[in-house]
């Protein structure tokens, strides 16, 4: 049973800063993503649906969040093996430091992962969104008596430079590999990836940065304090000294690694067929279950929008966005390309009535918006105007960033009516 053979870790990440200001105040894999999930959510779902319960998520960066979103929503049977827990850093007799990479930090795990009995590692990122049968993954390991697996997927020659790119043999073999390479060195390093793929123009494989190690050559790997990086060290000195595979993945897989493929990945959901599918039964993403009423509308003409649950919408029109939970709009508002992650709690009537908060959480009355990521708990008041756009050079102030034309709101911050942005 492959449960009983692996033992998963999901990587964290570091401090974040390229999905700055979104990790200023929660790690990376807390980060919200469609309206109602976290970042963490899709490689523990997809551990869930290949049958893999036995999981530990490793970070150092602002992990409260994480661990309360965790701890709430991932809840197995007393009678059952299965566990998702959060490693923060710490330091012990033997480790002083901080996670110093990502071999570094499953190293400093690794006392506690030993205590189980398993075969096989497999490592995740937790900032990747895509779907994935790990068993497959898993299966072509065992059956190619492969020592490590890595994930790989097809690319374009435009593409590749972003990536560590692997090059193999017909037989998958990893025979080399290189970090991010100019794109003049690219002719030599195509590999055979099929006539469909190769038909696309997606010659070069990128690594995913997901692996499978069998368990003893990864603890022997360990030993060597000097490799704290599994890209930049541990699998380049692996290539040539031990049987390294590829496991070639077509389907769709993006990386969030900054502002602007975490926007496109949101917005990309609200396409009428999203490369991302939320609706597989197959597949489903799960997160924390919440008790909360249907949301409503008065008078919102909706195009390409996905709404969570919870919602009190009376804008003017809502466009190519995602709308989290317990979002609120005002009336005669237009929000188009935006993601907007909603609020942690509802304001009381009475408050509201009696007017105690100066500027309601959501977006006021009479707002355009267009370009824009909206964190939690955030206060937009009446006629504000936000233009994002790749015309904004990027700045930082106390309420919000902008990167690559996206203005980010800061978590829970404020905007006094009339403020324009753009």
């Amino acid at each position: 049973m492959i449960d009983q053979n692996v033992l998963s870790v999901i990587l964290g990440g570091g401090q974040g800063t390229r999905l700055h200001p979104l990790t200023e105040s929660r790690s990376k894999p807390a980060v919200p993503i469609a309206g109602k999930y976290r970042l963490v959510d899709i490689p523990i779902s997809n551990c869930i649906n290949s049958g893999i319960r036995r999981m530990y998520v490793l970070t150092q960066f602002n992990s409260a969040s994480l661990n309360r979103h965790i701890k709430n929503t991932f809840n197995f049977s007393f009678f059952s093996s299965a566990f998702v827990d959060v490693l923060a850093a710490e330091q012990t007799p033997k480790n002083k430091t901080w996670y110093q990479g990502t071999a570094d930090a499953v190293r400093q795990g690794m006392h506690h992962f030993l205590r189980h009995k398993f075969d096989y590692f497999l490592i995740l990122s937790g900032d990747q969104l895509y779907h994935l049968d790990y068993n497959l993954m898993i299966n072509q390991h065992i059956e190619t008596r492969a020592d490590i697996t890595i994930g790989t997927v097809p690319v374009t020659a435009k593409d590749a430079p972003g990536f560590g790119i692997l090059k193999t043999d017909k037989d998958h073999n990893i025979t080399s590999f290189i970090e991010k390479p100019k794109a003049e060195l690219l002719p030599e390093w195509t590999s055979p990836t099929g006539p469909e793929m190769e038909a696309e123009g997606r010659s070069h494989l990128g690594s995913m940065g997901i692996y499978v190690f069998s368990r003893d050559l990864l603890v022997k790997l360990m030993d060597d304090p000097d490799t704290v990086d599994f890209g930049k060290e541990i699998i380049p000195q692996a290539i040539g000294n031990k049987k390294v595979c590829s496991y070639q993945f077509e389907g769709y897989w993006t990386d969030i690694g900054n502002i602007d493929s975490f926007f496109e990945a949101n917005i990309g959901l609200t396409d009428n067929i999203p490369k991302f599918n939320l609706y597989d039964k197959e597949n489903r993403v799960f997160t924390r279950p919440r008790i909360l009423p249907t949301s409503k509308f008065e008078d919102t003409k909706l195009h390409k929008t996905v709404i969570a649950e919870g919602c009190i919408i009376s804008a003017k029109k809502i466009e190519n966005s995602v709308i989290g939970v317990r979002s609120r709009i005002g009336k005669g508002s237009v929000v188009k390309n935006t993601y907007m992650m909603g609020n942690d709690a509802y304001e009381s009537l009475e408050d509201i009535e009696n007017k105690h908060i100066e500027i309601l959480a959501g977006i006021g009355e009479n707002c355009d918006i267009n370009y824009a990521i909206i964190d939690k708990n955030c206060r937009i008041g009446d006629n504000t105007i936000i233009k994002g756009g790749k015309h904004l050079e990027d700045t930082e102030t106390d309420s919000y960033v902008i990167k690559d034309g996206i203005v980010v709101l800061k978590k829970e911050s404020v905007l006094q009516p009339g403020t324009t942005i753009g």
